[in-house]
């Protein structure tokens, strides 16, 4: 018995309720139900997948004997680099006149990833859209103004499915024009944010700077596609005035709207029924307990286009052993705490963003956003932190600030650093992705 850890393996089934009230559709995700789906995905890749039949036979696993879910570590792991080696359509499971529709990752560190998806995929996707919507309590009465990228890209497209599903009305700006969306915002009276965390906090410094937030109507942000901090979900709670909710997703498995977290902020609740997680060693590939922190594994239960099985995320996390006080009857995962692949190592210490985030909690007056370079002098490495200071023009201030963070490094990470604070809005600021480590060692 491999023992699966998805903790999915409760008995749970049918209603739920998030802490706002907002009521879920009856969904069964029992383990009887996810055992059937996880059969019929296997049935499903040995009969149309060439990508998961070579995959198998070099594997030598015999699908005869894969009964149960706990049965899931007899598979071999799918990982990012046989997805690019797939380039262009070698992970399509089903003939060509059921896809529908393709998306991409960027590719930009490679081939990039095609994925294919079914009428039936674009359906589920939409749906689990829906439920973070719901489970943010948002209803066919709101305005959802949309600002991630369409096209290849899954972000756009997956949020303006999930609201036109929900009934709701989309405004689909995408990305970047600063002045255009606080227009559409001010006249449009938008009511949720669909944003990176980078471009919601760029327009919440914005609407600040010219006193509009008693002219906007926003109440909610649904905030992914990058890892943000609790101080920087704060500034941008404060600076709108809403609620803010951390929606989880990737190209590979959908898009957006895998998981969300619910108005607790506990966690993010995860789709169980459509998706397996497992939490693994990302050394020795073993299965961990729940409470475990480790990389993220994903099965696609349900899907039809480029089905995946014990998909390596490379993302940190944990699942949660005990039910969300919340009501809610689905599973979750703790906030990512970065990935197994975006570490620093400097001075023989690994350093992750999540780390990095919680140092910057501890220290009084200092904001969200920072910036991290690496450097290589005579075989010696040095870490320059530039980080974000309220108050900075003050000199005595400004070498507090510094003398705590160093502190805070030293005692928290084990690392020491050099720190440079820096007025509030002076590194740079971002319409997509932060880039916060620039790395000259390999320059």
């Amino acid at each position: 018995m491999c023992n699966c850890h998805d903790n999915n393996d409760q008995k749970l089934a049918g209603k739920g309720n998030d802490a706002s009230g907002t009521q879920l559709c009856d969904y069964d995700i029992s383990v009887e139900s996810r055992t059937a789906s996880f059969m019929d995905l296997l049935k499903r890749v040995t009969e149309g997948s060439p990508f998961y039949q070579k995959k198998f036979a070099e594997a030598g696993v015999d699908i005869s004997e894969i009964r149960t879910l706990d049965d899931i570590c007899k598979l071999p792991f799918t990982n990012k680099e046989e997805l690019r080696d797939a380039y262009p359509l070698g992970l399509q499971a089903v003939p060509d006149e059921e896809v529908v529709r393709i998306h991409s990752s960027s590719g930009t560190t490679g081939s990039p990833v095609i994925i294919p998806y079914t009428k039936g995929d674009v359906e589920v996707w939409a749906d689990m859209m829906m439920r973070c919507y719901k489970m943010a309590g948002l209803t066919n009465t709101d305005r959802i103004q949309i600002t991630p990228g369409y096209g290849l890209w899954t972000a756009g497209i997956g949020f303006q499915a999930g609201t036109e599903l929900l009934g709701a009305m989309a405004v689909p700006m995408g990305p970047g024009n600063t002045e255009k969306q606080l227009q559409m915002m001010l006249d449009l009276k938008s009511t949720a944010l669909a944003s990176t965390s980078s471009y919601a906090l760029l327009l919440a410094e914005e609407i600040t700077k010219r006193e509009l937030k008693d002219k906007i109507h926003l109440k909610v942000g649904i905030i992914g596609s990058e890892r943000w901090s609790p101080k920087m979900r704060a500034r941008i709670e404060n600076e709108l005035g809403i609620d803010t909710y951390d929606i989880f997703g990737l190209t590979e498995i959908y898009g957006p709207g895998i998981a969300l977290d619910c108005s607790l902020h506990d966690g993010l609740h995860y789709w169980s029924d459509h998706l397996l997680f497992e939490i693994i060693d990302p050394v020795t590939g073993e299965i961990l307990p729940d409470g475990t922190l480790g990389e993220l594994v994903i099965t696609t239960l349900t899907k039809e286009g480029a089905p995946l099985i014990r998909y390596r995320t490379r993302d940190l996390t944990r699942i949660f052993p005990e039910p969300c006080k919340c009501g809610c009857p689905f599973p979750r995962i703790d906030r990512l705490l970065g990935r197994t692949d975006d570490r620093i190592k400097i001075k023989g210490v690994n350093v992750y963003p999540g780390q990095i985030e919680d140092v910057i909690l501890r220290v009084e007056g200092v904001s969200s956003e920072y910036q991290i370079i690496l450097e290589r002098e005579s075989g010696r490495d040095s870490m320059l932190f530039r980080v974000e200071i309220e108050n900075a023009d003050d000199p005595e201030n400004n070498k507090l600030r510094s003398r705590q963070m160093n502190k805070a490094f030293h005692d928290f990470i084990g690392v020491s650093v050099d720190v440079e604070c820096v007025p509030v809005g002076a590194l740079p600021r971002s319409e997509k992705k932060s880039k916060r480590v620039i790395d000259n060692r390999e320059m």
